[in-house]
């Protein structure tokens, strides 16, 4: 599906854009899609792990999110944000913390100092990891995360909240599903977002006149999710992909134990994840029980 954002970029106009997250799957593919949306193409990610090949109206800043200063001086210039930066798999807390919550916190104090009125944001369904799979949630269900990782989504969507309610930063909060080419299990088929339909999701929240601080679920058009997706109405997105044709082929993959969090959860697998670093035994102390952390 071919995006027409000539169409959608009735509502705003940029000279300069910046992506964060550019050598991630999902920021590979974006850089592509995105060409053409504004004058300028602000590309980052972490230093070192950018290459040279840039296009006429692309220009390379490589930065650590959670280096405060440079992520200030990333940010001077630009209308808008694509944020697809920061850790997106469960990892040890402190990598996490530096990327997640500290770099999301350098970013919106970036935003609010640098006059920035627009971040759209690729957030997690992570945030809701502990929801069965037979419960339905919309984007105000309150949150349970599944991991650490999707612990710091949680202070994201805080961040977000107050900055556009004191200082008016729209936000755009993408949970994505699972993007990829096609869904490799039984959860990705409630979950998947193929890239066309991700790709206008995040095109509509660029554009979109006004949206305040929206929270969307990126999934296709699919016969079953555990997502109520009427939040994306406010960026006018209106899915298309679909991996019913995928179903049969899924379906003949061996099942899971009912007690597998792959068969019971929405956050799946990942939920099982982790801890990274456990800790040796505490040692009795006074009157207090000897117990593991």
């Amino acid at each position: 599906m071919a995006l027409q954002h000539d169409s959608l970029n009735q509502g705003r106009s940029f000279k300069r854009l910046l992506l964060t997250g550019r050598t991630g799957g999902v920021g590979r593919a974006t850089r592509q899609r995105v060409a053409g949306s504004a004058q300028c193409i602000r590309i980052s990610d972490l230093p070192g792990t950018l290459n040279a090949d840039t296009a006429p109206a692309e220009e390379l800043a490589p930065c650590d999110l959670a280096d405060r200063q440079a992520v200030h001086a990333l940010v001077a210039g630009c209308d808008a944000n694509i944020h697809l930066g920061g850790m997106s798999v469960e990892r040890p807390f402190e990598e996490i913390l530096e990327a997640n919550v500290k770099g999301v916190f350098h970013l919106y104090e970036a935003a609010r100092r640098r006059g920035v009125k627009l971040i759209v944001l690729a957030s997690s369904n992570h945030v809701t990891g502990f929801y069965r799979q037979d419960e339905g949630i919309d984007a105000s269900a309150r949150k349970r995360p599944g991991d650490d990782y999707g612990l710091s989504e949680s202070f994201g969507k805080g961040m977000a909240q107050l900055y556009f309610d004191r200082y008016g930063i729209e936000t755009v909060r993408i949970r994505v599903g699972s993007v990829f080419p096609e869904p490799k299990d039984r959860r990705m088929m409630a979950t998947w977002t193929g890239n066309d339909d991700f790709h206008d999701l995040l095109k509509r929240a660029l554009f979109a006149p006004a949206v305040g601080h929206a929270i969307v679920f990126s999934v296709s058009a699919i016969a079953y999710t555990w997502w109520d997706n009427r939040e994306a109405t406010r960026p006018g997105f209106q899915p298309h992909d679909s991996s019913e044709q995928l179903r049969d082929k899924i379906e003949a993959m061996p099942r899971p134990a009912v007690d597998d969090p792959a068969a019971m959860l929405q956050g799946g697998a990942f939920t099982a994840v982790g801890p990274f670093n456990p800790l040796p035994p505490v040692q009795c102390m006074q009157n207090h029980v000897c117990h593991w952390l």
